[in-house]
């Protein structure tokens, strides 16, 4: 495709997506994750680091406590597919003339050797030609790159399925690392195979690249099932502590939006308390000195109370002459009363 204001390249035989111009909001959603120079969160990166359950439709959780992300999304001849948390994408050319594989993955339900995670390896992302896997918005060092196969189609003798090969080359970062890779000349099938690879990443942008270079068989045991194929993907900082989040901003905002929550919720608690037991207290007071004005009036013999009317005649309005002293409570005055019985 080309236009005036940029052009756009894609190489069909090795999935490389290449753009060049100043105006990539035209592409197509997700597309621009996969340019190396601009890509999701260049410069700016979230993230450090990241495993895939390589063509699984469910999450696996390793020994270790790795998460395996779902990696199940249907492919074509030429397609690609970014996270929703632009953490990671895969891309993939080529068509197979079996049916069986029209969405890029094996399935297999035996039980796998020499594998703490048996989960896996059941599922596998395969291509005819060329199979990107991209990590996005990393934070720039050095990283342990794990790939893991199980050859689940070419058995082992006496089968004359076993006379297949699944033979590919495998690049990280543009540098070819394995040659001719063999996943049934590594081990029997149904057996876990692991690679691992130091790799550098430089510009927030890793690239793990999966290419069948035309040797091998085509159609043992059946029509498409050449190329490569991998089980799962992890990568992990491997000389130094990281400084980001590794979480995507939605979820790092909502982890804020949930401890401010949270906070506040807590505030509003304590203050409910107070108030509450402020009340108690008050009413339990106020019971208090009700029940000590009853235990006065049930009293058989109690204290006589007078009116201010009596105790001003009493006084002769408060004479000064009949005044005794000052008290606590004010001044005391001599009356003299006499009662009728």
């Amino acid at each position: 495709l080309l236009t005036s204001t940029f052009s756009y390249y894609r190489n069909l035989v090795a999935n490389n997506f290449v753009f060049s111009g100043s105006n990539n909001s035209v592409l197509a959603s997700g597309l621009n994750c996969l340019q190396r120079d601009i890509h999701c969160n260049h410069r700016t990166p979230i993230y450090s680091s990241f495993a895939i359950n390589c063509g699984g439709n469910k999450s696996v959780t390793s020994s270790d406590g790795t998460l395996y992300e779902i990696d199940g999304r249907t492919l074509s001849i030429a397609s690609y597919y970014v996270i929703e948390t632009n953490k990671w994408a895969v891309s993939t050319v080529g068509s197979f003339q079996d049916p069986s594989n029209a969405d890029y993955t094996l399935y297999s339900s035996f039980q796998f050797q020499k594998t703490q995670e048996p989960e896996l390896y059941q599922t596998a992302r395969i291509s005819p030609s060329s199979l990107r896997y991209y990590g996005l918005g990393l934070q720039n060092g050095n990283y342990t790159v794990m790939l893991h196969f199980a050859e689940t189609q070419i058995l082992d003798p006496p089968t004359w399925k076993s006379t297949g090969r699944r033979i590919f080359d495998i690049y990280i970062q543009g540098n070819r690392v394995l040659k001719d890779f063999d996943i049934r000349a590594e081990e029997n099938s149904f057996t876990a195979v692991t690679k691992k690879f130091i790799v550098p990443v430089t510009d927030n942008f890793l690239e793990i690249h999966f290419f069948w270079a035309g040797k091998g068989t085509c159609c043992v045991p059946t029509q498409g099932y050449y190329g490569p194929s991998v089980s799962a993907i992890s990568v992990d900082p491997y000389d130094f502590t990281p400084t980001v989040s590794n979480e995507p901003p939605s979820s790092a905002s909502k982890s804020s939006n949930k401890s401010t929550i949270a906070g506040i919720s807590s505030g509003i608690g304590a203050l409910v308390l107070l108030i509450v037991f402020g009340i108690l207290i008050y009413w339990q007071r106020l019971r208090l000195r009700k029940d000590d004005e009853d235990e006065l009036l049930e009293m058989s013999s109690r204290p006589d109370t007078f009116s201010y009317a009596e105790l001003r005649s009493a006084t002769e309005d408060f004479d000064p002459s009949n005044k005794l002293g000052e008290g606590g409570f004010g001044p005391v005055f001599k009356v003299s009363i006499f009662f009728n019985f």
